[in-house]
């Protein structure tokens, strides 16, 4: 661990992460490895504080605020409590979201109205106003020595773009998904001349909290054998991390509006398909 101040690609500088676990745990982790401070925010404040305790003991630095990232007030505060405690924001990873299958959604003749709101609610507006809010932010800031003013990275999935009908039939998880991929693209356009990156990353299966269900189904792991080849089943949060990292990192400085998939091979792999001789 090389703590704040210390050299790797985040050494001096701020990444606000939402989201506690999963894929926000492992980028938060990776991110004060490489000399970043990390700020998180996410709804559970015992996870949080785990999350911060750990990278504390590993020698980096993670300070959090609990928020319902739905709740504009609540992002309100997020930002202004990351305002007492930091000068800068470089970077947004906005990672929190909700599979929603319990909560109604599904198919789209057996969805509920509360199924969509709800996914809707927690995947594309939550990261709507987080992503205002650093735009806004960013937007007070001088732009740093390479003309940045900051980066930011939404969280999408392979579903936007590539159903599985089969085992992944959650049409508003996919329309949520859907909508961050065009709010990627949009506001890159806009902000690209004040010096703000906005991309997108689009993970498939992986191995987290929220993918239980799906990893202890044998159907499902059996799927994901063929669908994901080059992983063979879930994949680890740190293949997405890694990519996250990049995107957020100055190493990705000309990279700008794009939807990045992490899908081990699920969108070009079809199950039950014979390998090429």
């Amino acid at each position: 661990m090389t703590g704040e101040g210390g050299r790797g690609r985040f050494a001096g500088r701020t990444v606000l992460v939402t989201g506690s676990t999963g894929m926000a745990a492992s980028a938060a982790r990776a991110i004060a490895a490489e000399g970043g401070a990390v700020f998180a925010v996410s709804r559970t404040a015992t996870h949080l504080a785990e999350l911060a305790a750990g990278i504390g003991a590993a020698g980096g630095t993670c300070a959090w605020h609990a928020a319902d990232l739905r709740r504009e007030p609540d992002v309100t505060r997020a930002f202004a409590a990351f305002d007492r405690q930091r000068r800068r924001l470089d970077a947004v990873y906005s990672v929190a979201g909700i599979s929603g299958r319990r909560f109604g959604d599904g198919p789209l003749h057996e969805a509920t109205l509360e199924g969509w709101e709800t996914v809707m609610g927690t995947n594309a507006t939550s990261q709507f106003l987080v992503a205002r809010a650093a735009v806004q932010r960013m937007l007070r800031q001088e732009p740093d020595a390479n003309g940045a003013r900051g980066a930011i990275l939404l969280m999408s999935s392979v579903l936007a773009d590539h159903p599985a009908p089969e085992f992944f039939g959650t049409h508003g998880y996919a329309a949520s998904k859907g909508a961050i991929d065009g709010l990627t693209r949009s506001t890159a356009a806009t902000y690209a001349a004040q010096g703000i990156r906005i991309n997108a990353i689009a993970p498939s299966l992986i191995a987290t909290p929220m993918s239980r269900r799906a990893q202890d189904d044998p159907r499902i792991v059996g799927y994901l054998r063929a669908k994901q080849p080059l992983a063979a089943g879930p994949i680890d949060t740190e293949a997405v991390t890694a990519v996250a990292l990049h995107l957020l990192s100055d190493d990705a400085r000309m990279v700008t509006g794009q939807v990045v998939t992490v899908d081990g091979g699920w969108s070009v792999s079809e199950p039950g398909s014979a390998p090429a001789q």
